[in-house]
């Protein structure tokens, strides 16, 4: 899901296309067109004893990893379940219980009470974010922490965790306020205030709204909400004349660093905040913002490729110039695959079912899904796996919109796949190479497993009271922010 390189989805480079290749099995996509995912039906499963078994075959999983954690690494960011140790994420000096902060409302939607006891607690002794004496991510730090907090918060109602939520956020509006445009530096040092990166990212220029807003009400302060909204728009107003924004601005001229335009990383959760800003809080402007861009990101980006002896045509999203509209790269990572749940809650679910249907026919050739695939041959060009979320993420988004059981059954089939893959005897850990069988293993079990498609399988599959299904929200980093029931 996530690289700590250069943030929460990763960027990966690959050869690009000229217009030359439109007409070679690349269509531009069309109303038409559009028509030909109807013919695709991937195919799902059933769990044999039941939703609910499936539900508690999820939770014993969690716990099990969890349980590996507190022996092995607990404090620590991040367990190494393979080798029995563990590493951190934001300074090798300095745990900060990353993997407890993203655990909290997973381990409460999951009834595991006094395992969120031990997290809250461990929180309010041991966690200070100011003792990280290296440049961190703004964008990783509010997703991970200030979110993970926030939802701990909502879900528990321990206000230790509103507190050490409002104090990281502090941490990080220098990267705001001192930024000519708006549009935050891409880095901050905890320990000092200093910030760097005047080159940034679209997704972590933008996602931001979501947890900056979300504490702006619940302490009662807007400033927050005003400089996530700022930040946001400063991309905004530098679209081109074809209403699309490129991949990286420089924060201090407002000048384009890369015009390439796509939904790709790391553009990704620019859009996906857009729609989560007008979601959360009603908030007209975002939702001017997200029709304007994604209409034009659909329109210049979306086309419809027929793989190597493939009887139909899958849909697939290309970068293009955002000036021009040339096309650029086919390359198709897989944490874009989250865009197809987003395409559904925009209103176009034939789109968003389209493109789960071409990350659904991969799973023909990969037993689960290889970071970076060529779509025209289908070969991975970024083998691994790092317990990605996104095509859950999608699955389920669908599922809540739409409540068609393909898509829960489509989740199960995959959780399945994953599990047989990514179990180890300490918990669940990143393949290195998907490719191979058995497969390659790493050692990892990133913070955001537990945050991510954990909660979205147990949620599909269990049913559980704790959660709102009518009325709900998700961060980029599966943190709840809306729909929780507390007992």
């Amino acid at each position: 899901m996530r690289s700590q390189g250069i943030g929460r989805r990763a960027l990966f480079g690959g050869a690009a296309i000229g217009t030359a290749a439109v007409g070679a099995g690349i269509v531009r996509a069309t109303p038409a067109l559009a028509a030909a995912a109807d013919d695709t039906e991937p195919v799902g499963q059933v769990p044999a004893g039941g939703w609910a078994a499936a539900a508690a075959d999820v939770r014993a999983e969690l716990l099990h990893t969890w349980d590996s954690y507190k022996r092995l690494a607990w404090g620590h960011d991040q367990l190494m379940p393979v080798n029995g140790g563990f590493s951190e994420f934001f300074d090798d000096a300095h745990p900060v219980g990353l993997t407890i902060v993203e655990a909290l409302d997973t381990l409460f939607f999951m009834g595991l009470d006094a395992e969120l006891a031990d997290g809250v607690a461990w929180i309010r002794d041991h966690l200070d974010f100011h003792a990280v004496a290296v440049p961190v991510q703004v964008f990783e730090t509010n997703i991970r922490m200030v979110g993970g907090l926030l939802s701990g918060y909502l879900a528990t109602g321990e206000k230790v965790l509103l507190s050490k939520a409002k104090d990281i956020a502090d941490i990080l509006m220098p990267a705001f306020e001192r930024s000519p445009t708006g549009a935050p530096y891409r880095f901050v040092n905890p320990s000092t205030g200093e910030v760097s990166g005047a080159q940034n990212f679209l997704a972590e220029i933008g996602t931001i709204i979501a947890e900056f807003g979300t504490l702006s009400r619940l302490v009662g302060d807007d400033r927050y909400y005003r400089a996530a909204k700022k930040a946001t728009q400063a991309v905004f107003d530098r679209r081109s004349p074809l209403n699309l924004a490129g991949t990286t601005l420089n924060i201090e001229t407002g000048a384009w660093a890369d015009p390439t335009a796509s939904v790709h990383p790391p553009v990704d959760s620019y859009f996906e905040y857009l729609f989560d800003g007008w979601d959360l809080f009603h908030d007209r402007d975002f939702k001017t913002w997200f029709d304007v861009l994604n209409t034009a990101s659909v329109a210049h980006e979306a086309v419809w490729l027929r793989p190597d002896a493939s009887p139909r045509e899958h849909l697939w999203f290309a970068r293009v110039d955002m000036n021009t509209g040339v096309l650029g790269s086919l390359r198709q990572v897989e944490l874009t695959a989250f865009y197809a749940g987003l395409l559904g809650q925009a209103g176009n679910l034939r789109l968003g079912d389209a493109y789960l249907s071409s990350w659904t026919s991969l799973l023909g050739r990969y037993r689960v899904l290889p970071e970076v695939v060529d779509p025209l041959s289908g070969v991975a060009t970024g083998k691994g796996n790092a317990l990605r979320p996104e095509y859950v993420d999608a699955a389920f988004n669908l599922w809540l919109l739409t409540r068609n059981d393909r898509y829960r059954q489509l989740a199960y089939a995959y959780y399945l796949r994953q599990k047989a893959d990514s179990r180890v005897p300490n918990g669940w850990t990143v393949i290195d190479d998907v490719t191979t069988t058995p497969a390659t293993h790493g050692d990892l079990t990133s913070g955001y497993w537990y945050s991510e498609q954990m909660k979205y399988w147990y949620l599909m599959f269990s049913g559980t009271d704790r959660f709102d299904y009518r009325n709900n929200y998700l961060s980029t980093e599966g943190n709840i922010f809306r729909g929780v029931r507390r007992r």
